[in-house]
């Protein structure tokens, strides 16, 4: 069974830390030299392996003692809230652009770009994290997998007139937030636990 609140915190969470994401732009890039939906297909299918990776870690992680996993949670939410604070802004990367505009290969191109650029990044890391501290794989995956999609069809489609009213740093500042938020929270439940 899901739970809607579990989906929607993960959904916040990584939607916040995922928009100021060089993958974000990265798809914006994309999306203006192809057609939308050939990007998006490459991105979400890219985006789904990445979380279901990302859910059976943390899943793994529920073995141990709840009370360890509270403390490594907690610390890696803090430590996930740092970088995103000291983080710096970076530039759009350069894409490449494939010579044949077919189906297959701009998805192509979108899927390699993600399933490179995303592996081990901190979104991914934090979904792990979120999988181990809520024991809930199916509503953390359907929450991170809304997302990092909305994110990315931000990016695709919309990305430019978001980025001139939104500031990144404020997005960051929010995301940073509730890491820290969540960071605190259980290692409090770790020491009291």
């Amino acid at each position: 069974m899901i739970s809607l609140t579990v989906t929607a915190l993960v959904f916040g969470v990584v939607f916040l830390a995922e928009l100021p994401d060089k993958t974000a732009l990265a798809g914006l890039v994309l999306g203006t030299r192809y057609r939308a939906s050939y990007v998006f297909a490459g991105v979400a299918a890219a985006f789904l392996l990445h979380v279901v990776l990302a859910v059976a870690a943390g899943s793994v992680l529920t073995l141990l003692p709840q009370q360890i996993v509270q403390a490594v949670t907690g610390v890696l939410f803090l430590g996930a809230a740092a970088v995103l604070l000291l983080k710096k802004d970076d530039d759009e990367e350069e894409v490449r652009k494939p010579a044949d505009q077919s189906f297959w290969k701009v998805s192509g191109a979108g899927f390699m770009l993600i399933l490179v650029a995303e592996f081990g990044d901190l979104t991914q890391i934090m979904t792990a994290n979120l999988a181990a501290r809520y024991d809930d794989p199916l509503s953390v995956g359907l929450g991170a997998v809304l997302a990092l999609w909305a994110v990315a069809g931000l990016g695709i489609v919309g990305g430019k007139a978001l980025m001139k009213r939104v500031p990144l740093r404020l997005i960051t500042k929010i995301a940073a937030l509730l890491m820290l938020g969540l960071g605190v929270w259980s290692l409090g439940e770790a020491i009291v636990g």
